[in-house]
C-alpha cells in the first residue's frame, strides 16, 4: 500500500469519528454522578474513546492530503485540532476508567468533575488546573476547526461545502453556552457531520490510472525481410 492509498483510507477514520461524534450527542447520559456507574455511560464513553483516536488519525490524513496547498493556516488548524483531541482523549479515559471507580468513595469529587467540566456547574471541591485545562481543550477545538475549515476551503482539494460548515460550526461553538445544557451537545453535531463528509470525500477518491502507450506505439516491431 503506497502513501496515497494510506492517506485515502484515513478518510474512513474521519468518517467513522464524525458519525460517532454526531450520533452520541442526543443520547449522551446526563453529566451527573448517577450516570457514571451506568451501562449506558460505559458504552458511550467507550465509543468516545475510540472516536478520539479515529479523529486523530482522520485529521492527520485530511491534512496530509492537502498539505501542499493548505499553507500555514492549515498547519495551525491541524496542530490545534490534534492538540484538542489528544487532551480530550485523556479526559475521556478518566471518565470511563477512573471516575466510575471513585463514584462510591469520592462522590462529591466525581460529581464536581462531570458537572463542572461538562455541564458548567459550580464545583463543590477544588479541581486545581482541570477546569483551565478543559477550557484550553475547548479553545483549541474551536480555533482548530475554524482555521482548518478555512484552509481546506481555500485549498480546494477537498469539497468546500463541508469545509465551510466546519469553520462556521466551530466558530459558533461558544454560543452553545447560552443554550440549556440538554441542548448544548447538539452544537457538536454539525462539526461531526462536516468531518464525516470530508472523510468520505477523501476515502471515495479514486486513483488516476497510469497512461498506457497508444496502440500505434507498440514496442514490438515487424521483422524486416532482407533482399534476396
Amino acid at each position: 500500500m503506497n502513501s496515497r492509498n494510506l492517506i485515502r483510507w484515513t478518510g474512513l477514520a474521519a468518517m467513522g469519528a464524525g458519525i460517532i461524534f454526531a450520533g452520541i450527542q442526543p443520547i449522551h447520559p446526563p453529566d451527573e454522578l448517577a450516570s457514571v456507574t451506568t451501562t449506558a455511560w460505559a458504552i458511550i464513553i467507550s465509543l468516545k474513546l475510540g472516536m478520539c483516536f479515529l479523529f486523530l488519525l482522520g485529521i492527520a490524513g485530511l491534512y496530509a492530503r492537502q498539505v501542499d496547498k493548505a499553507g500555514w493556516l492549515g498547519l495551525a488548524g491541524f496542530l490545534l485540532l490534534s492538540l484538542s483531541w489528544w487532551l480530550q482523549t485523556g479526559f475521556v479515559f478518566a471518565e470511563g476508567f477512573i471516575l466510575p471507580l471513585l463514584a462510591n468513595s469520592a462522590p462529591t469529587f466525581v460529581d464536581s468533575v462531570v458537572g463542572t467540566l461538562a455541564a458548567g456547574r459550580a464545583s463543590a471541591v477544588d479541581l486545581g488546573a482541570l477546569p483551565a485545562l478543559y477550557t484550553a481543550v475547548g479553545i483549541a477545538y474551536m480555533l482548530g476547526g475554524l482555521l482548518f475549515g478555512i484552509a481546506t476551503f481555500r485549498a480546494g482539494v477537498l469539497p468546500r461545502w463541508p469545509a465551510g460548515l466546519l469553520a462556521v460550526a466551530a466558530t459558533l461553538t461558544p454560543a452553545a453556552a447560552l443554550l440549556p445544557h440538554a441542548i448544548q451537545r447538539l452544537a457538536a453535531v454539525p462539526v461531526g457531520l462536516a468531518l464525516a463528509w470530508l472523510g468520505y470525500a477523501l476515502w471515495s477518491e479514486r486513483r488516476v490510472p497510469a497512461v498506457e502507450p497508444a496502440p500505434g506505439r507498440a514496442s514490438s516491431q515487424l521483422p524486416q525481410t532482407g533482399a534476396e
